[in-house]
């Protein structure tokens, strides 16, 4: 099996967007303390339960990153920028009703924005092929 890297400049992004899903996913499972300090969580007391929390979603990432590089079809891409746009919109929900207007949660607003419309944009056709 050959790895495959897009031809296309929509697929190129959409690729890209899987890529940086995966070395997210990486970094969050295997440093999960440094994850938690760059989104500025911390574990409270004897409870480690925040470490097992980060590096299962940590996991998810890597694993769908990596499925949608793997695999490359269409509606892998759609799946994961439907994922994308539906954690976007749970973040603006929480920008209004939690308080939680903070420059970090506008730049991960804007990041998972960005990793919506890149995989979306390729599957609906609106990147040039």
């Amino acid at each position: 099996m050959e790895f495959y890297f897009p031809e296309t400049f929509g697929e190129q992004l959409a690729f890209c967007a899987a890529a940086f899903t995966a070395l997210a996913g990486f970094v969050i499972m295997f440093a999960p303390g440094y994850a938690m300090r760059l989104f500025g969580l911390q574990p409270r007391g004897e409870r480690r339960d925040g470490f097992a929390e980060q590096r299962s979603i940590g996991g998810f990432y890597l694993g769908f990153g990596l499925s949608a590089i793997m695999l490359a079809q269409d509606f892998i891409y759609m799946a994961l920028g439907a994922a994308f746009a539906m954690a976007a919109f749970a973040r603006v929900v929480s920008l209004l009703s939690d308080k939680g207007s903070t420059a970090l949660n506008y730049l991960l607003l804007v990041v998972q924005v960005a990793l919506a419309a890149l995989p979306l944009g390729y599957s609906f056709g609106f990147f040039a092929t």
